[in-house]
């Protein structure tokens, strides 16, 4: 065949590729990556620690609550409840 100039080349191989493959390269929501200092990251990591231990408790929790068959129920002492037996009574 003749030769292509590069424009038509380069839609007929992007059109090829859009053919052959549905992947695209996913959008760039955040900002490129930057540097940090020692300390920066030694705190970002910390804090990653503690949210990953806390939510590994809470799962633990969970799951030693269903093993258990233990029911939470709402507690409210001062809520509906202990409101439930007064009358009520008008100020005639």
């Amino acid at each position: 065949g003749s030769p292509l100039p590069p424009e038509e080349r380069r839609l007929r191989d992007k059109k090829h590729l859009d053919d052959i493959t549905a992947a695209r390269l996913p959008p760039l929501h955040h900002s490129p990556a930057k540097l940090l200092t020692i300390e920066e990251s030694i705190a970002i990591q910390i804090q990653q620690k503690e949210a990953y231990e806390e939510m590994q408790a809470k799962l633990a929790a969970q799951k030693l609550a269903e093993r258990l068959n233990i029911k939470m129920l709402r507690f409210e002492p001062e809520g509906e409840a202990s409101m439930q037996y007064r009358e009520v009574r008008d100020e005639d």
